[in-house]
């Protein structure tokens, strides 16, 4: 297994676990990552999700091109996943919260994975760049899309068109990061974050996150208009009396996912 996979206390934690390889995904751990997140999909007890590498000196340097196979750039292209790359760079049918715990280098498919997710904590000697441009190849699983739509145009065509890798602290003024923390503090960091997003009704926190991915390229009326599933779900759900009840009652609310 190169994925490490646990839940508890409605947080799954996925790790990534080739250190050795700089936590590069091979086809193997790419098809186990695809396995996780249709089995965290399925499992309505998980609130949260922690996305990490094994190690302190890469989050995944991406692609392991050792293991490629050969492949040129046009057969990998037609082959990828469209939940892009780890499986979860462009995924539309994960509803959960998605921490990305980056512990260091973010490179290539490493960066696009952190894309997917809804945070990023990262530690301060983290480093974010998709340098496939390097070795004549793109950023086809989810970075040429995605990251111009999360930070500036002109920044994320320099860091495409240059291969330089960008510091956590830029990539937190940026916006692409929430958090940056000395790396001993890491792990206490992202914990808060989990307990926050825990402490809230599971429901409202789907409907939040459809809305985010759903709506991003619609005018502002149109979005806001949109009814999604999530949303008549939260709004018609048991936990949105609860949550008024707890409030009125000074106690902390009880939420069912219902």
């Amino acid at each position: 297994m190169t994925v490490g996979f646990s839940i508890a206390g409605g947080v799954a934690r996925v790790t990534i676990e080739r250190p050795d390889r700089m936590n590069a995904v091979d086809a193997d751990t790419s098809e186990e990552l695809e396995r996780i997140w249709t089995a965290i999909e399925a499992d309505e007890t998980v609130r949260c999700v922690v996305l990490t590498g094994a190690g302190n000196r890469a989050f995944s340097a991406g692609a392991d091109l050792k293991s490629d196979n050969g492949k040129t750039g046009l057969e990998y292209w037609a082959e990828a996943n469209p939940a892009g790359f780890g499986g979860i760079a462009c995924r539309e049918s994960l509803m959960v919260p998605v921490i990305a715990r980056v512990n260091g280098l973010a490179l290539g498919g490493g960066l696009e994975m952190v894309l997917g997710a809804d945070i990023v904590i990262a530690a301060e000697h983290a480093r974010f760049g998709l340098p496939e441009a390097k070795v004549g190849r793109l950023p086809l699983d989810g970075g040429m899309v995605m990251l111009q739509r999360l930070i500036p145009r002109n920044i994320a065509a320099g860091l495409m068109m240059t291969g330089r890798m960008m510091s956590a602290p830029e990539a937190a003024r940026l916006g692409l990061v929430n958090a940056v923390v000395p790396e001993a503090e890491l792990d206490a960091e992202v914990e808060r974050w989990v307990s926050d997003i825990v402490a809230c009704a599971p429901l409202s926190l789907k409907a939040i996150k459809r809305s985010i991915r759903a709506t991003a390229h619609l005018a502002s009326a149109d979005a806001r208009g949109l009814k999604t599933p999530e949303l008549i779900a939260a709004l018609t759900s048991a936990d949105s009396q609860e949550g008024v009840a707890a409030f009125r009652e000074k106690r902390a609310p009880q939420w069912t996912g219902r």
